[in-house]
């Protein structure tokens, strides 16, 4: 029998990756994991975490002009965006230091460098060779940026969380949920916002009605459009940098990100090599078992480019380690996964669109626009919005949506009911708590007037 220096190596200490090498070794495997940056991946180092922070940070901005309302006087506040980024840092030092004490206590060996695959067993790091009987691939995904005049001036999310100063006037490009993070971010903390879409509207793939809604409200809040253009070139100047659209309009921003995708980081670590089958987009194809087309070589996380999740990383993680450590087979089960956009307002959304939806049953919808309680009293003209879509023949949850303050928080729930089989009779049998936004999900009864059914 071949005698391997590990029993696997994991090549990216991410979300993914570490829950997948903490259980292996829990388990009594023999682990070895690799990182070439930082420990905690795109989302604790260059994410989910400090973005968040960010979001967080920006909100007090609102919440000093709302409290006027409530009676508080609010003199003087302002905002060091040095400090917010220190504490920031700070803060994922911390978090780092856990991930590596966590995969040590597992028993997990910690070598820093980048692997790259020799052959089917072997990584090699650092002029060394290792080999393993198992190695899961989880270097995530990377920040891309297109090919144009004036590439060079431009900053991903990645600088962005990590600029020294706040810019005063942000181009964004790209309409996705980075995208519109970032452009409330700079927009709270007092830039001048202005996002670069392709289309009418942001967050392609979202519903319809979510789309809409956030883009009004972005725009009540002072975010420029510019919509169905592109940027042609990008110069610095005197004045700042100068962008020009493809129509030959100009404008002078002081920070151009770009927003526009993120790709899978295999290039440069042997995959191919090592006879791993890659997609057109760059990332490991895989089967239910996070098999790649080798047979002992897997993947789990952005590198498969399934449902980039940082939750999803996790537990294809946990399944990968209970499946092939503890003689646990299990697979992840991919519907009504909960989403979650942190742009203010915030999105959040489990199940199926109604475009969705549409093709494949008969449905209903349940659509409440409100004002807020808070605002009442604020004066701040923001809205929100729910929508259930409700197969009309089952009277089943097919999708849950919504605009609005603590949307992601409601949406966790919702998540749970959804992955029950929750009906729309159960949600309406539902007592709501009063007074809250939440309730408006279990109060809806008038579904929406229906329209004629598109022909098949």
């Amino acid at each position: 029998m071949t005698k391997y220096d590990y029993d696997l190596i994991t090549i990216g200490a991410g979300s993914g990756g570490v829950r997948a090498s903490r259980l292996a070794g829990k388990y009594g495997a023999k682990v070895a994991v690799i990182e070439e940056s930082r420990y905690g991946g795109t989302c604790v180092i260059r994410g989910c975490v400090p973005k968040k922070l960010l979001v967080i940070g920006s909100h007090f901005a609102q919440h000093f002009e709302d409290a006027v309302g409530f009676g508080w006087s609010v003199q003087s506040a302002t905002h060091d965006w040095g400090a917010m980024i220190a504490a920031k840092d700070k803060e994922l030092d911390r978090l780092e230091a856990i991930y590596r004490r966590m995969l040590r206590d597992s028993g997990a060996t910690l070598i820093d460098g980048r692997g790259k695959l020799a052959d089917a067993h072997t990584v090699e790091v650092n002029g060394k060779a290792m080999t393993a009987e198992k190695i899961l691939v989880a270097v995530g995904g990377w920040p891309t940026i297109p090919d144009f005049p004036g590439k060079e001036h431009v900053i991903s999310s990645n600088e962005a969380l990590d600029l020294p100063k706040r810019p005063q006037r942000v181009v964004i490009v790209g309409g996705g949920y980075i995208a519109v993070e970032f452009a409330g971010i700079f927009n709270a903390l007092g830039s001048e916002v202005t996002l670069i879409i392709r289309s009418a509207h942001v967050l392609r793939g979202f519903d319809e009605d979510v789309r809409a809604t956030l883009a009004e409200e972005l725009e009540k809040n002072g975010i420029k459009f510019r919509r169905d253009c592109q940027i042609r070139s990008i110069e610095k100047t005197d004045a700042g940098y100068s962008v020009m659209f493809d129509m030959g309009e100009e404008i002078i921003a002081d920070c151009v990100m770009y927003a526009t995708g993120r790709a899978p980081n295999t290039s440069g670590i042997g995959l191919k090599e090592a006879g791993v089958k890659l997609n057109a987009k760059g990332a490991v194809q895989v089967d239910e078992w996070n098999r790649s087309s080798v047979e002992n070589i897997f993947a789990v996380g952005d590198v498969t480019d399934r449902v980039n999740l940082t939750p999803v990383a996790i537990n294809e993680g946990r399944v990968f380690a209970e499946t092939f450590f503890n003689k646990n087979p299990m697979t992840l089960d991919y519907t009504n996964i909960a989403s979650a956009v942190f742009s203010q307002p915030t999105v959040a959304t489990v199940g199926l669109t109604e475009t969705e939806a549409r093709k494949k049953h008969k449905v209903r919808l349940f659509i409440s626009r409100f004002r807020p309680m808070k605002h009442t009293l604020s004066g701040r003209d923001e809205r929100t919005m729910m929508k259930l879509v409700v197969d009309r023949e089952t009277d089943k949850v097919l999708g849950c949506h919504m605009v609005g303050d603590d949307a992601p928080e409601i949406m966790q729930g919702l998540a749970i009911a959804l992955k029950c089989g929750a009906t729309k009779a159960q949600f309406d049998a539902t007592v709501g708590i009063h007074p809250t936004a939440a309730e408006e999900f279990v109060t809806m009864r008038d579904p929406v007037p229906e329209k004629a059914e598109p022909e098949a």
